[in-house]
């Protein structure tokens, strides 16, 4: 039976510390060029605000989608909404 030593890390080290360094320009706003408002309005305004995107920003162009959402404790909605900047 062989003994092997444990294989070098660098690899791995380098790849986690671009994925980080992707991660904290994507919190920026700098990595992804993406266009995100976040909202807090009651339910049915909600829905009307993210419809009113829809129409304004059809999804087919500017990819735009309820990118997340949570009710908050006095049943209203928080949500951010992300599309591109432009439709190519």
């Amino acid at each position: 039976m062989s003994s092997l030593g444990r294989p070098p890390l660098d690899g791995l080290k380098r790849q986690l510390l671009r994925a980080r360094d992707h991660r904290s320009q994507g919190a920026a706003g700098a990595a992804d060029n993406f266009v995100r408002e976040t909202f807090t309005l009651e339910r049915g305004a909600a829905r009307l605000k993210a419809r009113e995107w829809f129409e304004k920003f059809p999804k087919a162009a500017y990819w735009t989608q309820v990118e997340s959402w949570r009710q908050l404790p006095d049943e209203r909605i928080e949500f951010t909404m992300r599309r591109l900047p432009t439709a190519d």
